[in-house]
Parts: C-alpha cells; structure tokens; sequence
C-alpha cells in the first residue's frame, strides 16, 4: 500500500494534531493518579507524537527503519513503567478517535473498507509495539534480576582478614546457594578469618533459613575461617528455641557491633579508645 492508495496517510497529517490532542486526553484518562503527578503534558504528546512519526514512516511494510523506531519508543514507554494492559488500552483508543473522526458521514461499505485499510498498515504496527515492548520488558527485568542477585548477598570487608555479609529479606533456596557461593568465594578472595552473618534484616527465621546459615557456617570452617552469627533479636531467639533449631556449632552475638569485637579477638586485635 502507497501513500497515494491509503486513506489514513493524508487524514493523519491534515488532523495529526487534533489526534494527538485527543489521544493525549483518552491516555491521561487512562492513566492512574500516580503516574499523572510525575508525568507532564509533554511528555504524554511528545509519546503520542512519536507514535505518529512511526506510522507515517511506515508505507509498504515493517521494513529495519521501522522496526528500529518501534524498539526505541517500546524501551522509551518500558522506561515510563507503563504497563503493557495501558499500552494495549491506549493503542485501542487511538483506533477509536481515528475511526471516529475518518467516518463521520461514511456509509457501512466506506467504513469496512477502512477496516480492511486500517489491518493492512496500523495492525502490524500496533502488534510490533506490543511485541517489541513485552520483548524490553523481559530484557530490563532480566537484568534487573542479575542486579539484585549480585546485591542480595555481599561479602564485605571491613577490616584485615574480616569480611561481614549483611542479609536483607527472606531468604528461599536459589538465594541460600548464592549465599553460600559469595562466603566461599569471599574467604578466598579476602584471605578471611572470620566471617559475620549479619540477619539484622532478615524477618523470619524458620528451619529452613537456619539449615542454610548453618550449612554456610560449616562451609566457611571448611575453607579453613571461622563463622559468627549476628544480629539474632529477641523475637528471632524466641523463635529459634521455639522451633527446637540447634544453634549450638554457630557462634552468635545480638549485633554486628558485638560479633565485630568478637572478630577482633580472634585476630588477635581489640579496639582502644585513644585519649586525648
């Protein structure tokens, strides 16, 4: 389909900006509150105008110009946080106005012939954007799955031949293995001698959080280091003599400040106060 033979292709360019007005108004309707007060004007039709430069770049088919601009404004709305139900909804609006506008005083075989129109050169588009914005999606929560992985479990060191791993969360299987994999990693890496577990920020411990951090303790006297658990709260105590969980091979203090003092003594130092 040229530009001669399509029926959209003039109607959007005399009307693009009445389009984008409208579209910008159902898009705003659309929305919920939260976005509306970090979102401007602007940018909802500076969004609907960059849908609008697509379309009319493409004539024939989805060629690589296309295709690439699809994949920019896709990341560009993932970005947004918009969600892919809004994205569908908003695109079905934009249907709506079009057909509203183009068939004010068209007869029913006019209108099915801009039905037919209308699937040969937006739909693909429309199911493009679709398809390039569930793709980014993935791409961004993949990576952001990477990131927390590499953050949910550190290894820290804070002074010569101690290292402390502060947990942050609940703590399932994938994440005790990557728990375990960072100690043993760490104690080589930084020459360790004690190790801290830090669970300040861990909310609950059951049995299978302590099987893990007990395993992990055995693990690091494996490699030759010593373990301290750390940050173990009332309500985490209680919990843990409740549940019967033997704790007897771990060396605990209630705070990290406790078992850094500890770790001290076992490295043969001890903190000073220097007077003046």
């Amino acid at each position: 389909m040229n530009k001669a033979s399509n029926p959209f292709f003039e109607f959007i360019q005399v009307n693009r900006e009445e389009l984008i007005n409208k579209w910008t108004d159902r898009m705003k309707d659309l929305d919920d509150q939260k976005n509306l007060t970090v979102i401007s004007d602007k940018l909802y039709t500076n969004i609907c105008n960059e849908y609008f430069n697509i379309v009319l770049t493409n004539v024939n088919s989805l060629g690589e110009e296309v295709t690439s601009k699809i994949e920019y404004f896709s990341q560009k709305i993932v970005q947004l946080g918009w969600s892919l139900k809004y994205i569908s909804t908003g695109l079905s609006e934009l249907n709506k106005i079009l057909f509203e506008m183009m068939t004010v005083n068209n007869t029913e075989e006019e209108k099915m012939n801009l039905v037919w129109a209308f699937d040969k050169w937006i739909a693909p588009i429309n199911s493009e954007v679709l398809h390039q914005y569930a793709s980014s999606w993935e791409r961004t929560v993949s990576l952001q799955k990477i990131a927390l992985q590499e953050l949910s479990a550190p290894l820290i060191p804070v002074f010569d031949n101690i290292t402390v791993m502060p947990l942050v969360g609940t703590i399932d299987t994938e994440r005790a293995k990557r728990i375990m994999e960072n100690i043993l990693q760490g104690v080589v890496k930084h020459r360790a001698e004690v190790v801290l577990i830090d669970i300040t920020g861990v909310p609950v411990v059951d049995t299978m959080v302590a099987h893990h951090i007990i395993q992990a303790s055995e693990a690091v006297r494996l490699v030759g280091a010593k373990c301290l658990l750390v940050g173990i709260r009332p309500e985490i105590a209680q919990t843990i003599v409740n549940l019967g969980i033997d704790l007897s091979q771990v060396i605990t203090k209630n705070s990290l400040q406790k078992g850094i003092e500890s770790a001290l003594e076992m490295t043969n130092r001890q903190i000073v106060s220097m007077e003046e």
